[in-house]
Parts: structure tokens; C-alpha cells; sequence
């Protein structure tokens, strides 16, 4: 009994040293890039035995201020909107570059057990998530892009459906979101948009604002929305414009803007005095993330891909690991 305990400290040890010793690869991203993250994960450290990826999900806002305001070393940031690199990493002096590397759209995503799950469909949804029993869901716009998203998905809505007042029907006024605020009841918010699964699947809430490619991952029932609302095609980004929403900006009592558009997935390394951790890794992380295996990886998670991604910035790091 003795020599079997001995045998399975040792292998343990072995294990676990092994894991110590490889090069950890830290990556912040958003809620929604958790799977096909994971997947090109599990894929990238078969080629890359010497690492191990290291992942943090949140909102991509989130994200971005762990870096920017805190500090926090990170290797590699994916984000569910570019213009969050752009806006509070590029210009803050934390990176260099954005990679725009992935596409998504909006859905409204529910199961069997949701009320009115029977009737729903794309031209009725709205009326049926107005009704006063039924709860609804979304992120929290200050956090996460999926947040703002909904909002602008439900003003495109009332335009296109023709449905008076439906944003304020259903959220309240333009401004009605302030930093902490939970809505009890018929709104329910949470930090970020796979947050919100849980309670779906506990019938907590009937109806969420969700990206197709979450509910297709996770096989959940969704409404496809017309392209004139779901912010998912390119066709209509003169039509997303017309509608905004204010999200907090970096001081208190500042607002940012979010303008509706097509959804743009970017990636970067951030670059300031605690990050890369790993430069070697997060390049040969990021450059995985753009080839073939990983766009091939996004598609099967139900997303659409820029091929080939499009830089914004200053890319030359990742010309500094072959």
C-alpha cells in the first residue's frame, strides 16, 4: 500500500511539474470568445507544447480597463468589439495594434421553457418581450459590448417594426442605465453576456439579448433577426448609424457614445510596462488566433471571419517571432 501511495505522489509531482514548468500565456477576452477561445486553445498548445494559455473572460470593456487602469499583465486581449482596443488601449498608450479578425450578430435567444416560447418569431418578438410577464435579459452596457448591443438592436427594432416607443416600453429612458444599477423584475443585468446562460437555463429569465454565434455554441433556440437590426451585415451599417447610446466614460459623470455597427471582432498585445508577460507566446498566440486552424475554429463557432484580418496600427511585433 505504501509503494502505491509512493507511485502515485511521485506521478502527481511529475504532472504537476510539468505544468509549472511551461510558459503561461495570459489572455484577457470577451464572454463570448470563451469557447472557440478554448478550442483554439487546446489546439495551439498541441503545437506549442512549451505553453499553457491562460484564460480570463469578461466583458471586452472590462477587459480593456484591467489593462489600462490597473494594470494587470496580460498577454494577448480579444475583443467583442474593436473600437473598445481602439478607444481605451491604442489611445491610452497600452497598444499598438488591432487585428479585426472575427464578425458576429444579435439574436434573441430563449428555450422551450421561456413564456411564448410557441409563438415567438422574428416579426412578433418585440410585442412578445413587451408583455408583462415575461423577463428579460442583457448585459451591462458600461461592461460589455453585448450590453450597448442590445440597446441598439431594440431602437433599431422600433424603427423597423414600427413598434412606438418600444425602447423606452421596455428599458426606460435613454439614460436609464447609471454605474451599479440592477433592474429588478422585468429587466434583469448582469457583467457580461454568457452571464446571463445560467439564469436562462434556470427559467429565470424568458428572453436574452445575445450574440448568434453564444446561442449556437451552447445549442439554445434564437430569433434571426433581420440584417436591418442585427448589426450583422456590412449592407446596412449606414442604417445601424442612426441609432446611439450613451455608456460611461473613463471619469465620473463622463459618457461615450456607442453609434450602431456592423460587429467587428479585434485582437491585440498589450504593450506597456506590465504587459506582454510573454512576448514570444502572446505573438505566436495572436498569429494562431488569424491563421487558417483558427479561423477555421471561429466558423465552427458560429461566427463569421475577416480574411485576411485587417490591421489597425503599429503590427510590427508580431514580425518579431517567426
Amino acid at each position: 500500500m505504501r509503494k502505491i501511495f509512493v507511485f502515485i505522489v511521485f506521478v502527481f509531482f511529475i504532472f504537476s511539474f510539468q505544468s509549472w514548468a511551461k510558459e503561461k500565456i495570459i489572455v484577457f477576452h470577451a464572454g463570448s470568445l470563451s469557447v472557440p477561445f478554448e478550442k483554439i486553445s487546446k489546439l495551439f498548445e498541441k503545437k506549442y507544447p512549451q505553453y499553457v494559455v491562460v484564460r480570463e473572460a469578461s466583458g471586452s470593456r472590462m477587459a480593456a480597463r484591467k489593462i489600462a487602469d490597473l494594470h494587470l499583465p496580460c498577454d494577448v486581449m480579444g475583443s467583442a468589439d474593436y473600437t473598445v482596443i481602439n478607444n481605451l488601449l491604442i489611445k491610452t498608450g497600452n497598444a499598438k495594434f488591432n487585428a479585426l479578425f472575427a464578425t458576429n450578430e444579435m439574436a434573441i435567444v430563449y428555450t422551450d421553457k421561456s413564456r411564448y416560447a410557441s409563438v415567438i418569431n422574428s416579426k412578433n418578438w418585440p410585442y412578445i418581450l413587451l408583455k408583462k410577464d415575461v423577463v428579460v435579459g442583457h448585459s451591462n452596457p458600461n461592461d460589455d459590448p453585448c450590453g450597448y448591443r442590445a440597446m441598439l438592436v431594440t431602437k433599431l427594432a422600433e424603427k423597423y417594426y414600427h413598434v412606438k416607443n418600444f425602447f423606452k416600453k421596455l428599458f426606460g429612458y435613454p439614460d436609464y442605465y447609471k454605474p451599479g444599477f440592477e433592474k429588478k423584475g422585468k429587466v434583469v443585468v448582469r457583467p457580461k453576456e454568457t452571464d446571463l446562460l445560467a439564469l436562462l437555463r434556470m427559467h429565470y429569465v424568458d428572453y436574452i439579448f445575445l450574440y448568434k454565434s453564444v446561442a449556437i455554441q451552447h445549442h439554445l433556440k434564437y430569433i434571426q433577426l433581420p440584417q436591418e437590426v442585427s448589426l450583422g451585415s456590412f449592407k446596412y451599417k449606414k442604417l445601424y448609424s442612426t441609432v446611439s447610446f450613451k455608456v460611461t466614460g473613463k471619469k465620473p459623470g463622463t459618457f461615450i457614445v456607442k453609434r450602431g455597427q456592423p460587429m467587428i471582432y479585434g485582437i491585440t498585445i498589450p504593450q506597456n510596462a506590465n504587459s506582454p508577460v510573454n512576448k514570444k507566446g502572446a505573438v505566436l498566440f495572436v498569429k494562431f488566433v488569424l491563421s487558417k486552424d483558427g479561423q477555421r475554429i471561429m466558423k465552427e463557432c458560429g461566427q463569421g471571419v475577416i480574411s485576411p484580418p485587417k490591421i489597425i496600427g503599429d503590427a510590427s511585433i508580431l514580425e518579431s517571432v517567426k
